[in-house]
């Protein structure tokens, strides 16, 4: 895959929000710049929404619902086959956004757009199958008919996080439509590029005007998305103490809340496993998107007896991955989202280093190793730190950041503790060849996705979401689509 972008053509104008089918020019929260993480220069600009944006969004897409709401389910179905045709078509120039938007690696970026589509695709073949179920008639009770009728909420927010919004609006907005409502969606000010071309995409496909709407803005807008009486549910990404904040503000109109939030991975090392797919895979995933996801294996559980082989193939890994300009084809590795984040990673960094060992990275990417255009950005070496005592800040919290913990384990019982060690509970991947002990180990991990001996590449038809403080509810699959669906019970008397 190939792009003709590079770092230096960065010019994305300005975007601001998407109310009713206009885009607004003077939104009440200003502007401001937007920062290409790669460079550390600007590369555009956001106008970003306030409160009154949102109300005037959520007003709109109350009206609209009705029609939306009434429009026959096959026809719902091909405008979200046209989303996802035209996503397909356009997977470079979103590819494109999203690199110059976060620094992600372009091939990474392609892969996220793909993603998208597929959800889209999957989600318009649900749209006109989604049915109720009769009920039994009770014994004590007169005869008559019983039936349930899944019905959509009516106007639905989804707070959107920075790190690839084009995957999670696959994940949301596809089924929030499919299932018939309508949507308003705070976009984040470091990712609004690639939202505002979405939509921009889903008006051409044939969506209705106020049957979604994008704003960005920071947290007065999404704390006014929240609370607004007619919001029927929110939808968010995002991290933890975020997520207690939009609780808090929920409370208020009782409505439903989706949350899917961070996690700690852990890549589970038996003596039996084929070591060299268990570290490649480790070390791939957890410098995806410069570790800068929620379920990304940033701990490598390994059994002592095959522990040093593995740490140095981990440090021979992480030592291959090529940092630089991320639309140069070579690259592994692009930078942190920002400057402050990079601060804090090399800070945990440093802390860490206190009880256990860097064996690869641990600094900031020396600039003279990057090419000229990228010197001035945010990047961090992939970092390999051994001997981890699994109580500390980095085993138990998440890094953000490209930051791989390696830590030892002596038996089946201890392993499984240590994978569940952690407040989170996304996912766990487990590498061994013996079946028995898949059944034995698999139902004891508190996590809500488990991936033995390779990843899945997340199929639009799985569900995803998580355990403990991983959140709640689940994105993909047919659980997604009823995330967006309440159930009515009629009673009709003989």
């Amino acid at each position: 895959m190939t792009s003709s972008s590079t770092t230096a053509s960065h010019d994305l104008g300005t975007t601001g929000p998407l109310v009713d089918g206009v885009w607004l020019d003077r939104p009440s929260a200003g502007r401001a710049d937007h920062v290409n993480p790669a460079t550390a220069r600007p590369n555009g600009a956001v106008l970003l929404a306030g409160p009154q944006e949102i109300d005037a969004a959520v007003a709109a897409a109350k009206a609209a619902f009705p029609a939306w709401r009434a429009m026959s389910p096959d026809e719902r179905r091909r405008i979200l086959q046209r989303i996802e045709d035209l996503l397909r078509e356009r997977v470079l120039e979103l590819a494109r956004l999203t690199t110059l938007e976060l620094g992600v690696p372009f091939r990474t970026s392609a892969g996220l757009a793909h993603l998208s589509s597929a959800w889209f695709g999957y989600y318009a073949g649900w749209a006109d199958k989604i049915e109720g179920a009769t009920v039994p008639p009770s014994p004590r009770i007169a005869a008559g008919l019983d039936y349930t009728v899944p019905e959509p909420y009516g106007v639905v927010g989804v707070v959107l996080t920075w790190n690839g919004p084009v995957m999670s609006l696959g994940m949301k907005v596809a089924p929030a439509l499919a299932a018939g409502n309508c949507v308003v969606v705070k976009s984040p000010d470091l990712a609004p590029f690639t939202v505002a071309r979405f939509a921009e995409i889903a008006l051409e496909a044939g969506l209705p005007p106020g049957v979604l709407h994008v704003l960005p803005g920071g947290p007065e807008a999404g704390d006014r998305l929240v609370r607004h009486p007619d919001v029927a549910k929110i939808s968010f990404t995002g991290g933890i103490p975020t997520a207690k904040k939009i609780l808090d503000a929920a409370r208020h109109t009782l409505k439903p809340v989706l949350l899917e939030l961070g996690g700690k991975t852990a890549n589970v090392v038996f003596p039996d496993a084929d070591l060299a797919a268990a570290v490649a895979e480790t070390v791939r995933s957890c410098f995806n998107l410069s570790g800068q996801g929620c379920n990304l294996t940033t701990r490598m559980l390994v059994h002592r007896s095959v522990y040093d082989e593995a740490v140095a193939a981990a440090v021979g890994a992480a030592g291959a991955l090529r940092a630089g300009d991320p639309f140069d084809q070579g690259t592994a590795l692009g930078p942190v989202v920002a400057e402050a984040a990079r601060e804090r990673i090399l800070g945990m960094i440093e802390r860490a280093a206190k009880d256990s060992r860097v064996v690869a990275g641990g600094h900031a990417t020396d600039p003279s190793r990057l090419a000229p255009a990228v010197r001035d950005g945010f990047f961090i070496d992939p970092t390999v730190l051994a001997d981890v005592d699994p109580h500390s800040e980095v085993a138990q919290h998440e890094v953000f950041g490209p930051v791989l913990s390696v830590i030892p384990f002596d038996g089946e019982d201890e392993a499984v503790e240590l994978a569940n060690a952690t407040p989170y509970g996304l996912g766990t991947v487990l590498y061994t060849r013996d079946a028995s002990r898949i059944q034995r180990v698999v139902p004891l991990l508190q996590s809500g996705t488990v991936l033995v001996n390779g990843a899945s590449g997340q199929p639009p038809g799985a569900p995803f979401g998580g355990y403990k403080h991983s959140g709640y509810g689940r994105e993909g699959g047919k659980e997604g689509l009823y995330e967006f669906l309440q159930t009515k019970n009629v009673f009709i008397s003989a």
